[in-house]
């Protein structure tokens, strides 16, 4: 088991464009960041979708999603989310979703489970590696939620689909660290594809 952090980030390190809220999660003028994704077979199948490309990048995704077995994500994330997501949300794990405002669990379809935690990010990381048996656990988001992560130390493995789009302003994955942020990583593997160049590092311990 491996605690994973998985994004999409553009070649000057935005996650989001500006403007990101709860209504427009991925910021203004950020849809550069996600096109690569959109058409790949994995993806679609995990959105009830037909059809799509079957290539590297796609085969890359089905890997993360098959390793991993329980999500943390923030309450923000899952409040953009939750309507677009539906009844049948493509997690297909249990998700625990950081807050501050309690909420009983939700059962959704297709094996996703909806738990929100209140007592921080250890206790959220604790309970989603109980789920996860042996398989790995994903920071899926947002920033600010795997800053906390990075910056306490948590996450094993990083893996970053870098876009090849200066977008000028945004949300920062790596802004304000600091020193209590910085560790040393490995290289694990480097695939170059049209749309994105996937970079897999793991932390030293």
């Amino acid at each position: 088991m491996t605690v994973t952090a998985d994004l999409a980030i553009t070649l000057d390190g935005y996650v989001a464009g500006p403007n990101a809220s709860a209504g427009n999660p991925a910021g203004d003028g950020a849809e550069p960041i996600f096109d690569w994704i959109h058409t790949l077979a994995s993806w679609r199948e995990r959105q009830g979708l037909a059809g799509g490309e079957e290539n590297t990048a796609s085969e890359l995704i089905r890997e993360w999603f098959d390793a991993t077995g329980a999500v943390v994500m923030g309450r923000t994330m899952y409040d953009s989310g939750e309507e677009f997501w539906g009844d049948n949300p493509p997690f297909r794990t249990p998700v625990f979703v950081l807050t501050h405002r309690p909420r009983p669990a939700l059962v959704k379809e297709g094996g996703t489970t909806f738990t929100f935690v209140t007592e921080g990010i250890h206790s959220a990381l604790e309970r989603a590696e109980a789920a996860a048996g042996d398989r790995n656990v994903d920071i899926a988001g947002g920033a600010d939620t795997v800053r906390q992560y990075l910056t306490a130390g948590l996450v094993e493995e990083l893996q970053l689909h870098v876009v090849p789009v200066l977008l000028g302003g945004g949300l920062r994955l790596f802004e304000g660290l600091g020193d209590a942020g910085r560790r040393d990583l490995e290289q694990v593997r480097v695939v170059e594809t049209p749309l994105a160049t996937h970079l897999k590092y793991r932390f030293v311990k």
